[in-house]
Parts: structure tokens; C-alpha cells; sequence
């Protein structure tokens, strides 16, 4: 399985891998070629076409070779190109769209049937994902989705063309969902959706997502809930009140920021300007004084101008993003962005993304130098850190989300680690000093998962190698991927 894109995607993905299991298929073994290989697309991301082609372009020996093995393709560039995959890569097999993910078994069943592509794109929602088998990553946290689709405009972005409007489920659901997890071990959920503050809207409650944080909050066992991403133009103060007085939702906040400039903001259609955004920020940290805020932000968007983006590098200065997701506006076809006069040049961007990326990174710096010496509950994760094992460290993330490494200590992905902070780097903590550990049903969990024995192996799913292989390392190493 493959996943490229939003944690959408990834959530998706654990709904894919759940569907497949139940059907009978297995995860093919690390190193093995596998018989089904499932690409969950984006076609938000920069070149996403030719990352998806070239692929492609690789399995096509390996499969031409391997009889019987079968190709997916899914999700937002799915949806966007539908029969033109099939085109330009004829030897995939099935493809489906970001509406219909719990057909995916059917169509390989039937595409092996009748020996030709199965192309199933809808045009709205069949099955709400969640109500899908899933077979999550993570032993102790999980996605949970209140909502898919999304009901704004915004200019450079093709998403609710691809996933279509705002869909909300119904809180006893999700409550249902957050419990389950919970009795499986989890400890920290992340509630999901395109604009997670307007949920309700559907059913016409606009205080329903601030209802449901303190709902979380009477979970039991559940240590922490997160959520991403808000939109600031719909961010009301009920859901501060419930970021602030509900013990498990933690004080850390990502909401997209896209540009400073108000005449930028106006033709992204981004229904909100600075000063709003920037009231939010302070109406946050006045009722957190500990909260860790992030943001996206877009460069160089057509007619942005250096007047602009000052503006930008000012609103980045006044709010102290902890960190940032930055990138370099580029044509997205299909959006009114694409079309639109004064494209700025690539060099001009990339100029001013570097100072935004220097700006940021100074900041991130100094906020983070502010947690030096503070004692932090970190829970323990697996695979966030890539040289662990080369550091004999373990990582994982503080209450506000900051990634820390830590000293070895005897604690298992899930177990909260009490620790003190002893340096601080742009985009992580180092703590050399652990003061505890404290076992978890979460850790209990994942080491259950470790225990158990391999099912049978039918069918297998996952990425095969392409190019050369690697050589063996002398001794084992691991590393993770973003």
C-alpha cells in the first residue's frame, strides 16, 4: 500500500488495508514481491501525475513477469483523471475513486474474473470510511473522522471538486468509534476532516464540534484527542472554552495560515483576513498560555508581491508558529488559481520561500529553546525517530505535539515516559533525562501485536522493490517515512 497526500489519505488507506484483510489478502513480507500493490493518490501535491506514472512506468516489468499480480489505483488523482489512467497505463487493473473505497475488493475480484480493467469512479459518497474495517498502523493512536468533503472555494485548491461537499457523521457514531479504540488500547485519537470546526453543519448545529471535544473528555482511558485542520474562518471561541477546560484535548492547534497579505487572502478566497486570524491566535494563548500552534502556508501565489509577502513574514513574527508547513505555490489544473494573470516567476518564489523557511526556522528555534529544562509526559512512539537506533534513543511526542528525543529507557510504543528537556533544535527536543515510566494499555497493546503469530499468507499486499537492492547492513538499523 502506497499513500501519497493528506492524513485523509492515510486514513483512507488503514480503510483500504482493513478491507483487503477481511477479504482474505495478507501484508507481503518485507522484501517480497508482492501480488496486489494499491496506489492511494493525491492530486493536491506538486507532480503528483508523474510521481504515480513513474511508478507505474517501474511495476510494469515486474508485473508483466509475475502472473496473476494486480494493480489499484485510488484516491484524488483517481477521482480527477478516472479513464485516462487506464490509458496511459494500461496494465493497471482496477480504479476507483476517493467515494467508493469499499469496492476495491470486488473490482480486483472482478477485474481477475473478466482479465481486463475495472474503472468504478462515483460522483458522491457510498460508504462513510469509517464505517469500514480498518487496519490501523498504530497500536495506540488512531484517525477518527467526523467529516469528509468540504463546502469553501478556496482558489488553489481542487479538494471539494475530488471529495465532494461537507458529510458529517452523527456524534454517537464517532463517540462509538472513540470508544472502541479506546477499549483496543488506544490512547490518543486525532478527529479528522477537510474543516473539522464546521462540523454540524449538516444537520445544523454550529457548536457541535466544541460539543463533541468535551464529549471526548468523558471517554475514559482516552489520554488524548487532537484534531486538524480548523478553518479560521469558522473558528468561534466555544471551541477554545473546550481546548481549554477539557482535560485530554490537548493545547495544540494547526490552522492554516495560506498568506498574511488580506489581498491575497481575498483572491484565494480564504474568507478571513489577518486581523482575524491574528485575534484567534491571541484569544488561544490567552486561554493556553502553553499552546503550540502550527500552520500551512502558501508562497508565491499569483499576483503575491513583494509588498505582500512582507505581509506574510509580519503575521509569521506576530504569531510564533512552534512550526510550519510551507510551500511553493504552483498550477494545480482544474483550479481558478490556474488561470489566473501575474503567475509569478519560480525564481522569484523560491527566493522568498528561503526567507520564509529562514524566518520560521528561527522562530521554531526559539520557541523550542523555551522547553529546555520543563519536565514533559512524552508517549512513546514507533518509528518517528529515523536514527534511533543508531542513538539508543526512543522518540516520541510531548503533550503539544513537539517531537522529543529521548534516552533509553525501558518503555514500549504506547508507554508514557516522564522526562526533562536538555536541548532544543529547530524541529525536535532532546531529553537525556528520564524521570519515569509509566506502562500503558496502549504499550500493552502493541506488545500483543508484536506477539502475534503470522495468519496465512493467500494473497500478498504491499510495495515491491524497484531498482537496485540494498545491501545488508551489518547490523540492524531502522528508519521512517514522513
Amino acid at each position: 500500500m502506497r499513500t501519497y497526500g493528506c492524513q485523509m489519505n492515510v486514513h483512507d488507506s488503514e480503510r483500504l488495508s482493513g478491507l483487503l484483510e477481511d477479504a482474505g489478502y495478507v501484508r507481503a513480507a518485507e522484501g517480497d514481491t508482492p501480488d496486489v500493490v494499491v496506489f492511494n493518490t493525491c492530486a493536491v501535491r506538486e507532480n503528483a501525475d508523474n510521481r504515480l506514472y513513474g511508478n507505474l512506468g517501474h511495476l510494469r516489468p515486474i508485473k508483466m513477469a509475475r502472473e496473476g499480480m494486480q494493480i489499484a489505483v485510488g484516491g484524488c488523482l483517481a477521482q480527477k483523471d478516472q479513464g485516462e489512467i487506464v490509458r496511459r497505463a494500461p496494465w493497471v487493473d482496477v480504479v476507483f475513486g476517493t467515494h467508493n473505497i469499499g469496492s476495491l475488493p470486488v473490482l480486483l475480484e472482478r477485474a481477475r474474473i473478466a482479465e481486463e480493467a475495472q474503472v468504478e469512479i462515483k460522483e458522491s459518497l457510498e460508504t462513510f470510511p469509517s464505517t469500514l474495517p480498518s487496519r490501523r498502523e498504530s497500536a495506540y493512536a488512531a484517525w477518527v473522522a467526523i467529516s469528509v468533503g468540504c463546502n469553501n472555494t478556496c482558489t488553489f485548491c481542487i479538494v471539494p471538486s475530488l471529495r465532494g461537499k461537507e458529510k458529517d457523521r452523527r456524534p454517537g457514531d464517532i463517540l462509538s468509534e472513540v470508544r472502541t479504540l479506546v477499549d483496543q488500547g488506544v490512547l490518543e485519537i486525532t478527529l479528522l476532516g477537510q474543516n473539522v470546526n464546521t462540523y454540524g453543519v449538516e444537520f445544523g448545529d454550529r457548536l457541535a464540534f466544541g460539543k463533541l471535544l468535551r464529549a471526548c473528555g468523558d471517554v475514559e482511558g482516552l489520554e488524548r484527542v487532537r484534531f486538524t485542520s480548523p478553518h479560521p474562518a469558522a473558528f468561534t471561541d466555544d471551541v477554545i472554552a473546550a481546548m481549554a477546560e477539557t482535560p485530554n484535548v490537548m493545547h495544540q492547534l494547526h490552522m492554516p495560515l495560506q498568506s498574511g497579505s488580506d489581498r491575497i487572502l481575498k483572491a484565494m478566497r480564504r474568507s478571513y483576513r489577518s486581523e482575524r486570524y491574528l485575534g484567534i491566535i491571541e484569544r488561544v494563548r490567552a486561554a493556553m498560555p502553553d499552546a503550540a500552534i502550527s500552520t500551512d502556508i502558501i508562497v508565491g501565489f499569483p499576483g503575491e508581491t513583494e509588498e505582500d509577502f512582507q505581509q506574510t513574514l509580519d503575521v509569521v513574527r506576530q504569531s510564533r508558529f512552534g512550526n510550519a508547513f510551507t510551500f511553493q505555490y504552483s498550477i494545480r489544473p482544474g483550479t481558478p488559481a490556474a488561470t489566473m494573470e501575474d503567475q509569478v516567476p519560480k525564481a522569484v518564489v523560491q527566493e522568498r520561500y528561503e526567507r520564509l523557511v529562514a524566518l520560521q526556522e528561527e522562530i521554531s528555534w526559539e520557541e523550542n529553546k523555551k522547553q529546555v529544562g520543563r519536565t514533559l509526559e512524552v508517549l512513546v512512539a514507533e518509528g518517528e525517530g529515523r536514527k534511533d537506533d543508531a542513538t539508543h534513543r526512543l522518540s516520541g511526542r510531548a503533550a503539544d505535539n513537539r517531537l522529543v528525543h529521548l534516552a533509553a529507557a525501558d518503555a514500549r510504543p504506547g508507554d508514557m515516559v516522564t522526562v526533562e528537556v536538555t536541548y532544543a533544535a529547530p524541529h525536535h527536543l532532546v531529553a537525556d533525562k528520564v524521570l519515569s515510566v509509566r506502562p500503558t494499555r496502549a504499550g500493552d497493546a502493541w506488545e500483543a501485536r508484536q506477539a502475534a503469530p503470522q495468519q496465512g499468507s493467500a494473497v500478498n499486499l504491499g510495495m515491491p522493490t524497484i531498482g537496485r537492492p540494498a545491501p545488508l547492513p551489518a547490523e540492524p538499523s531502522a528508519c521512517s517515512a514522513v
